[in-house]
């Protein structure tokens, strides 16, 4: 199990990528813009550093829905390896069974 404050700072940095996802990408395209002059640009490349470090969306990490582990996390599943085989053996995830050959 993760420590509840990594958990809870994953879960903070996504509703603040939820908070500023608006004013993030309308900077972004004005930023794109190839008309506007230097000057225009550095005032909205201000605004865009201005904001919050954490509403970049690259900075979540992927983590385990159950224990909030890191590491060895599927996508698919929202689950990292170890709970993911768990709910597998279970049968609480249709259509994954083990392989075996």
């Amino acid at each position: 199990m993760a420590k509840t404050s990594m958990v809870n700072r994953e879960i903070r940095r996504k509703s603040v990528i939820r908070k500023y996802a608006a004013k993030r990408t309308e900077l972004k395209n004005k930023l794109r813009d190839p008309k506007l002059g230097f000057e225009e640009k550095a005032e909205l490349r201000r605004q865009f550093q201005a904001l919050p470090r954490d509403a970049s969306p690259s900075r979540v990490r992927n983590r385990c829905s159950l224990t909030g582990r890191p590491h060895g996390y599927y996508r698919k599943f929202g689950l990292a390896r170890n709970k993911l085989r768990e709910a597998a053996m279970r049968g609480d995830v249709p259509g994954l069974v083990k392989a075996s050959w």
